[in-house]
């Protein structure tokens, strides 16, 4: 308990830090346009976008191997019908996170707002 406590305060810590340096924007640098959506918000939500994308797909494919694994621990003489059919799920997996990036890049650098 004393660790996820310690952990906890030590996560927000580092998160208040971060976001006071990022939002510090000189001269009040915005996206323009209508909206005047300040370009470092935009930044962090992309990155944070990214990352929980990332954290579901480790998630899943995590599951995905600990599936197969228990499947060929079961029954050996099939792990390369198992084995076949979780690569090819770990790399949809792996796609659902390259669109999250694929995503951030666009609200990035094609933003229309800019």
């Amino acid at each position: 308990m004393k660790k996820v406590t310690m952990g906890s305060i030590l996560s927000l810590l580092l998160v208040l830090g971060m976001s006071t340096m990022a939002l510090a924007a000189e001269g009040g640098a915005t996206t323009g346009g209508e909206f005047s959506m300040p370009l470092a918000v935009l930044c962090i939500a992309c990155g944070v976008g990214v990352g929980l994308a990332a954290l579901g797909c480790g998630v899943g494919m995590g599951h995905g191997i600990n599936g197969a694994c228990s499947g060929i621990a079961r029954n050996p003489e099939a792990s390369g019908k198992i084995t076949v059919t979780m690569i090819i799920g770990m790399a949809l997996i792996e796609s659902l996170t390259i669109y999250a990036l694929v995503i951030a890049l666009i609200l990035l650098y094609a933003n229309p707002l800019m």
